[in-house]
C-alpha cells in the first residue's frame, strides 16, 4: 500500500544551502505534500521566496510546534550533515515529533531507530521511524537481471552531486508523458524519500552491492517498459568510484546517460581533475563492454549558475565534443533529450558469454 505523507521538513539554518539537498529533492519531486519547512533563519517566508525554482508555497516556520499547525503526518530530516550523524541540537525536535505521533523519515547514516531514546519515544506514541538507508538482506549478483524484460537506463556522472537523480527523474517524467511505462529506481537517500522505496547502495557491503542493484531492477521490471536507475558517485572519484562500478554492473544497463555539472572541473573535496566528457564516455562504455555492452545515449548537462547564453554555449560544446545529444533537463525540460535518446532505450543488450 502506498503511504501518502505530508512533511514537516527539518532544515534548521540550512534550508537555502546545498546541504539541504534532501529537502530540496523531496519538495521538488515527491508526490507527497510539504506542509512546512522548519528553518528559523527564513521563518515567515514561503519556500518560493527563498528558492524560487522549487515552485512551492509551503510556509517556512521557526519550530516544530509552529509546523504542527499545518497538520503534517511526517517529519523529514532534510539535511545531510557531514558524516551523516544527527546534530545533538536536533534531538529535542525528533523527540517532540515522535511524541506528537509523527513518522520520522531520515536519510542519515546514523539510524534513528537504533537510538534507545528515540525507539522508546516511538514505542510509547506508536510513531514510526523510517531510516531510508537501512538496507535489505545481503544478496550476491546472479545475472538474473539480464533476463528482465524492461530496458534499463543508468545515469552515470563526472562526479558526485552533479544531478544524476534529477536527470533520472526528469527523463522518467518525459517517458511517461510520451506514453511509456517508465519507473524511477532510487539508489540514494533522497531518491528513496521521493520514490518511497529503493536501496541506498552506499550502505551495502561491497561484495553485495551489485546484487542489491540487481534486486532493484528485478523488483521494478515486471510492470515497466523502461527503468531509469539513479546513478551514484563518479568513475574516477577517489572515495566513491566503487559504488559507481557496483551500479554499472549490478543494474545491467542497456544504455547510459552521462550527467555533468558544466561549472565543475575537479572532483569536489579532492581536487582530482575531472575526465573530459569524451574520456568519460570512453571509460564508461569501455567498462560495460567487458561485461554487458551499453553505450552512452546522451549528455544531461547541468548548467546551474550559468547565464542563458553561456548555458547554450556549454550544451553545444558538450554535444560537439561527444557527438551525442545534449540538454539541460531542468533549464530546457527533458523532452528534447528523451526524444533524441529514446531509440537507444528501446533495445535490450546482451551480456558477454
Amino acid at each position: 500500500m502506498t503511504v501518502k505523507r505530508s512533511y514537516a521538513v527539518l532544515a534548521p539554518g540550512l534550508f537555502a544551502s546545498r546541504a539541504a539537498k534532501t529537502a530540496h529533492g523531496v519538495i521538488a519531486y515527491s508526490a507527497d505534500a510539504t506542509a512546512a519547512v522548519i528553518d528559523v533563519d527564513h521563518a515567515g517566508r514561503r519556500v518560493r521566496d527563498v528558492l524560487p525554482y522549487l515552485d512551492s508555497d509551503a510556509p517556512i516556520v521557526a519550530t516544530l510546534d509552529d509546523a504542527l499547525r499545518y497538520r503534517p503526518t511526517s517529519l523529514l530530516v532534510g539535511v545531510a550533515p557531514p558524516g551523516g550523524a544527527l546534530p545533538p541540537a536536533w534531538r529535542a525536535t525528533i523527540e517532540r515529533a515522535l511524541a506528537a505521533r509523527l513518522e520520522v523519515v531520515s536519510g542519515l547514516h546514523q539510524f534513528l531507530a537504533d537510538d534507545p531514546a528515540f525507539a522508546a519515544a516511538a514505542a510509547t506514541s506508536g510513531a514510526r521511524i523510517w531510516d531510508v538507508r537501512a538496507t535489505p538482506p545481503p544478496r550476491l549478483f546472479t545475472g538474473e537481471a539480464y533476463r528482465a524484460n524492461a530496458r534499463v537506463v543508468l545515469t552515470v556522472g563526472s562526479d558526485c552531486a552533479v544531478g544524476k537523480m534529477t536527470a533520472s527523474l526528469e527523463l522518467t517524467r518525459a517517458a511517461r508523458e510520451r506514453g511509456v511505462r517508465a519507473r524511477f529506481v532510487a539508489t540514494g537517500q533522497t531518491g528513496i524519500a521521493i520514490a518511497g522505496s529503493g536501496t541506498a547502495i552506499d550502505r551495502v557491503i561491497s561484495d553485495f552491492a551489485s546484487g542489491a542493484a540487481e534486486e532493484l531492477v528485478l523488483a521494478n521490471a515486471s510492470d515497466a517498459d523502461v527503468l531509469f536507475v539513479e546513478g551514484q558517485g563518479g568513475i574516477n572519484h577517489p572515495a566513491f568510484a566503487p559504488v559507481t562500478l557496483a551500479l554499472l554492473y549490478g543494474s545491467t544497463p542497456d544504455a547510459l546517460v552521462l550527467v555533468h555539472l558544466a561549472t565543475r572541473t575537479h572532483v569536489e573535496d579532492f581536487g582530482t581533475p575531472l575526465l573530459s566528457l569524451a574520456a568519460l564516455v570512453e571509460t564508461y562504455e569501455g567498462l560495460c563492454a567487458t561485461v554487458k555492452p551499453a553505450k552512452v545515449a546522451g549528455i544531461a548537462l547541468n548548467t546551474y549558475g550559468l547565464s542563458a547564453e553561456d548555458a547554450r554555449t556549454a550544451v553545444a560544446r558538450a554535444s560537439a565534443e561527444t557527438g551525442l545529444p545534449c540538454a539541460d533537463v531542468v533549464r530546457d525540460g527533458p523532452h528534447a533529450l528523451y526524444d533524441a535518446t529514446a531509440p537507444s532505450f528501446a533495445r535490450k543488450t546482451e551480456p558477454l558469454r
